[in-house]
């Protein structure tokens, strides 16, 4: 009988002899369990389907299905596991790859030894889990993606909308905006009912709590 207490994890490696050194780090842990094992991401399917399981941990290169197939394959039939990468790439490309296809972790096996029990925790606490090199280049494809003026979702408000936003939150009236801005008392009622559809939120409250938020006023 699995353990109610402990993470229920699925391991998937097609190297018999990387799945059994995987194991022993997660076996030793007293939270951590391996449940069930699988050679291809075919099999991790079926096991998944087959075990009651909490995490998957699969290898990236793995034959009949890889783990980042397997991985489209799980998020879709089971939004509630969580997914973590195993791989001994060091590749931005993979790296990206597994987080489009629904993974919340990638970690190296050259240092799973060191990472492995804290990304399986911090998944299952719904926290990604990246490695350092995977940091750098998050922020490398984010400048990357400024500079060519690609849209970053902070740019969802227009700096009209923005400038609203602030004035709203610092508690002016409508009257008061207009005057500041040199706008219509009624194109600021637009305005503010743009932002709260904008921003899915309802009351002067909500803006002003998302302005703190956002760092546009203090709190």
């Amino acid at each position: 009988m699995p353990d109610p207490t402990k993470i229920r994890i699925l391991l998937a490696d097609d190297h018999a002899l990387v799945r059994r050194g995987v194991r022993l780090i997660l076996d030793r842990e007293p939270d951590l369990e391996v449940v069930a094992e699988a050679g291809d991401g075919a099999e991790a399917i079926e096991m998944a389907r087959s075990h009651e399981v909490d995490l998957a941990v699969l290898d990236i290169a793995m034959p009949r299905l890889t783990g980042l197939q397997a991985t489209r394959e799980l998020a879709g039939l089971m939004p509630g596991l969580r997914i973590l990468m195993l791989t001994m790439h060091d590749n931005e490309q993979y790296f990206f790859q597994a987080l489009k296809a629904g993974a919340c972790g990638y970690v190296l096996k050259s240092v799973a030894d060191r990472d492995l029990v804290a990304a399986c925790r911090a998944a299952m606490r719904d926290e990604p889990f990246l490695y350092p090199g995977a940091v750098t280049a998050l922020i490398r494809n984010y400048l990357d993606r400024v500079r060519h003026g690609e849209e970053t979702p902070d740019q969802i408000l227009t700096p009209r909308e923005e400038e609203v936003l602030k004035l709203v939150a610092e508690g002016r009236s409508s009257k008061e905006i207009a005057e500041l801005l040199f706008i219509s008392v009624k194109t600021v009622q637009r305005h503010r009912a743009n932002l709260l559809q904008k921003l899915g939120l309802r009351d002067r409250l909500d803006l002003t709590r998302y302005a703190i938020r956002a760092g546009l006023v203090e709190p």
